[in-house]
C-alpha cells in the first residue's frame, strides 16, 4: 500500500516513523535493531509532533507539488506513554489481515515460533481502532487485505473518494521494481517481497501459502494459541471494512 501511495505524482510516504523509538524503548530483539535505531529517531514524543504538526519528507518526492503525506504505521509499535492528541490533525485508514497469515509472516521473518498477540499488533489496533473512533465521533474506515487484492481499483478508489483526493487508480496499481530512498534502513531485511513486485498480486499468490514447512510451524501450540487469540480483534475490525465503488 505504501507503494501504491508513493507512485502518486502529488504524495510523499514515512516508512515506519515509530520503529527506532520503540525499539530503543523495548530493547525488542528485531533483526537489525542496532541500525535501526542509530539511524532513526528515538525520541517518540519528537516523532509524533513531527507527524502532527511537522513537515513531509519533501527530498523523497523529487520536486514534484505534495498534498498527501502518507505514514505507514505499524500498531505493535504504538507506545502508551505517547497519548491520543498528536493524531487528531490526522486522517486514519486501518488495513487489516487474518491473524493466520500474520503469523506466519511473522514466523518466517523472524525465523522462530516463539511469538505473542502483542508482537503482531492486532490487539493494539483494536485498542487504537476504538479510542480514534471514541475521539473523532466516527469509525474510521478499514481494509481487508484479501478483499482488497480482489478488487485493487475498486477500493484505491473507495478509499480515494473517503479522503477526498483526485482518484489514481491506474498509478496506484503498478510501480517500478526494486528499493526507494523512502524505505526504512531495515528494508533490506523485511521488503524482500516488497522490492520485487511492480504492483499488487492476486490473493492466491500474495499470501503464504501452507506448505509442509509452515503447516509444522503452525502446528505449534504458541503458534495457534496466538492465531486464535487474535482473531477476535480481526473480526471486530472487519465489520467496518470499507465497500468498494
Amino acid at each position: 500500500m505504501m507503494r501504491a501511495w508513493e507512485n502518486r505524482p502529488d504524495c510523499v510516504v514515512s516508512d515506519e516513523p515509530f520503529y527506532a523509538a520503540w525499539l530503543s524503548a523495548t530493547g525488542e530483539p528485531h533483526p537489525m535493531a542496532k541500525t535501526v535505531i542509530e539511524a532513526g529517531q528515538t525520541d517518540g514524543g519528537m516523532v509524533a509532533k513531527t507527524l502532527s504538526e511537522g513537515e513531509p519528507p519533501l527530498h523523497f518526492n523529487e520536486g514534484r507539488p505534495v498534498r498527501i503525506w502518507y505514514q505507514k504505521q505499524m500498531c505493535q509499535h504504538w507506545m502508551d506513554g505517547l497519548g491520543y492528541e498528536w493524531l487528531a490533525p490526522l486522517t486514519h485508514v486501518f488495513l487489516i489481515r487474518d491473524p493466520t497469515k500474520v503469523v506466519v509472516s511473522y514466523i518466517k521473518a523472524r525465523a522462530t515460533v516463539h511469538v505473542t498477540p502483542d508482537d503482531v499488533g492486532l490487539p493494539q489496533q483494536a485498542r487504537l481502532y476504538a479510542e480514534i473512533t471514541r475521539r473523532q465521533g466516527h469509525p474510521p474506515p478499514v481494509i481487508d487485505t484479501e478483499e482488497f487484492l480482489r478488487e485493487p481499483a475498486a477500493y484505491l478508489g473507495a478509499l480515494c473518494d473517503y479522503l477526498g483526493v483526485p482518484r489514481y487508480e491506474k498509478a496506484m496499481q503498478a510501480w517500478p521494481r526494486g528499493p526507494r530512498p523512502s524505505d526504512g534502513i531495515w528494508a533490506s531485511h523485511w521488503y524482500r517481497r516488497v522490492w520485487a513486485s511492480a504492483g499488487f498480486e492476486s490473493p492466491s499468490v500474495s499470501g503464504e501459502e501452507l506448505d509442509t514447512d509452515t503447516q509444522g510451524l503452525l502446528a505449534n501450540a504458541e503458534a495457534r494459541a496466538v492465531i486464535e487469540a487474535c482473531r477476535p480483534y480481526y473480526e471486530s475490525l472487519k465489520q467496518h471494512t470499507l465497500s468498494p465503488v
